[in-house]
């Protein structure tokens, strides 16, 4: 099992879904978690629930004076940030010829920049203490994308990118990047409110993920134990781009 007693995380998007999972499971660990979240009583409800070890913050990823600030009151509260997780994201459906410029936007300013604004703010503190874990919480629409997501599958595939070319530069700090490649999660934004979908049941594994699948993900690579891993992709999708398994 991974050790992460008293290490200090920030999880951005930690106020639902697989954030608010990836919280709960770090924490009983032993981590410090740093929930972040735009719905700043979202955030501070899911700390409560979770006990001493979990502080909310208000941060909306596509706020650089917010990224700017909670950086400095976890360093004044903790003097120091030993794993960032970027796990908020937004996602918009649409037909390719119904998708606009501004769908497409917004979509990059949380998706794309605001991953890139959160690697900026930890990367000069993680440098100075020599040791610091990134992981992007990305997705398999980055190289196998679905129908009405082309503009989120372009954002993702982007973090791809960034990421490993960001692993390159920053592994003799001592800092890692990784990324983990849900499929379907079972959370409101892949669900949609309306059930978990028959198609699930096809995939090799037969079934949907639970939250807590992607947060033991995590947990790996925020730990000593993924100390030799930098600029890896996790697929965590129970298979579903291998096929589905379909019995004659």
């Amino acid at each position: 099992m991974a050790e992460l007693k008293e290490q200090v995380i920030l999880i951005t998007g930690g106020n639902r879904g697989q954030g608010q999972a990836i919280a709960e499971h770090l924490a009983s660990l032993g981590a410090i978690v740093i929930i972040g979240a735009r719905n700043y009583e979202e955030a501070r409800e899911v700390a409560e629930s979770i006990g001493a070890n979990a502080y909310p913050v208000l941060l909306d990823v596509t706020n650089e004076s917010h990224w700017q600030g909670v950086m400095n009151e976890i360093l004044d509260r903790f003097g120091r940030i030993d794993v960032l997780v970027n796990n908020a994201g937004v996602l918009i459906r649409k037909p390719f010829a119904d998708l606009t410029a501004e769908d497409y936007q917004e979509m990059i300013n949380v998706n794309q920049l605001g991953v890139f604004r959160g690697m900026k703010a930890v990367t000069a503190q993680m440098e100075k203490q020599q040791k610091g874990s990134i992981i992007n919480n990305v997705s398999i629409s980055s190289f196998s994308p679905i129908a009405k997501s082309s503009a989120y599958a372009g954002t993702k595939a982007a973090v791809v990118a960034m990421s490993k070319a960001a692993a390159i530069e920053l592994g003799q700090k001592g800092i890692r990047v990784n990324m983990i490649h849900p499929g379907g999660i079972e959370t409101e934004m892949a669900t949609q409110g309306s059930g978990v979908p028959d198609f699930y049941s096809s995939i090799p594994l037969g079934r949907i993920g639970q939250p807590v699948e992607i947060a033991t993900t995590v947990a790996f690579l925020a730990s000593d134990k993924s100390s030799y891993i930098t600029g890896a992709e996790i697929v965590v999708d129970g298979g579903m781009t291998l096929g589905v398994n379909e019995e004659e």
